[in-house]
């Protein structure tokens, strides 16, 4: 377990985004990065991802259709990970996981593992390895560009996207960047936990 006690954001020194600001926020933000590295924290367990063909796949428990779909994106992958390295914008993701993996985990570390097999930068983190960080609490869902501005991003009970509260106030920004830093290095290669945990596992069922 990581003795790290997770940085405050509270909503005071947000800006709420709705879905669609956010989005156009976030592409604005990330193609112009150069030379600066970005951070992705996933927590929750369970996403509703909407116009995702694999995702409704995975809704109808079509895991063949699901398998071919992700590798239908191997070259698109593959480019936009030179891109980002051209930019030296590279985007690095923790996952957070908790085993008994749910179907969308599963289903999430299937498209994870292709990516960091593209070259993107992808680690895993148990659940066990935050939890001095949380309390009744999950940690936030969290998207942070180039040291500059910082996202919660935002999901329904049901984990439908809805928008994001941004933050770029430096000192939280900065502590949340410290945080996410000392998260990866403590966290696994997607590929190296796939390899042993997800690859032999049978396909999961419809959700």
């Amino acid at each position: 377990m990581l003795d790290l006690l997770a940085p405050g954001l509270p909503d005071e020194l947000g800006e709420r985004l709705t879905r669609e600001d956010y989005k156009r926020d976030f592409r604005e933000r990330r193609a112009a990065i150069r030379d600066g590295e970005s951070w992705k924290l996933e927590r929750l367990q369970h996403f509703e991802e909407t116009n995702d063909d694999s995702r409704e796949a995975l809704r109808q428990g079509d895991w063949p259709a699901v398998l071919r779909l992700f590798e239908a994106e191997r070259d698109a992958l593959v480019r936009r990970a030179r891109d980002e390295a051209s930019r030296g914008a590279v985007l690095h993701r923790i996952r957070v996981v908790e085993e008994p993996l749910t179907p969308y985990v599963q289903w999430e570390l299937h498209w994870l593992r292709l990516s960091a097999e593209c070259g993107h930068s992808v680690r895993v983190l148990p659940v066990s390895a935050v939890a001095a960080a949380e309390g009744d609490t999950l940690l936030p869902e969290l998207s942070l560009l180039d040291s500059r501005v910082l996202y919660r991003v935002l999901y329904t009970a049901a984990g439908q996207p809805d928008g994001a509260m941004r933050f770029t106030d430096p000192s939280t920004v900065r502590k949340w960047a410290e945080y996410l830093q000392e998260l990866y290095a403590a966290a696994e290669d997607v590929q190296a936990y796939f390899g042993r945990a997800v690859a032999d596992l049978p396909p999961p069922p419809a959700a």
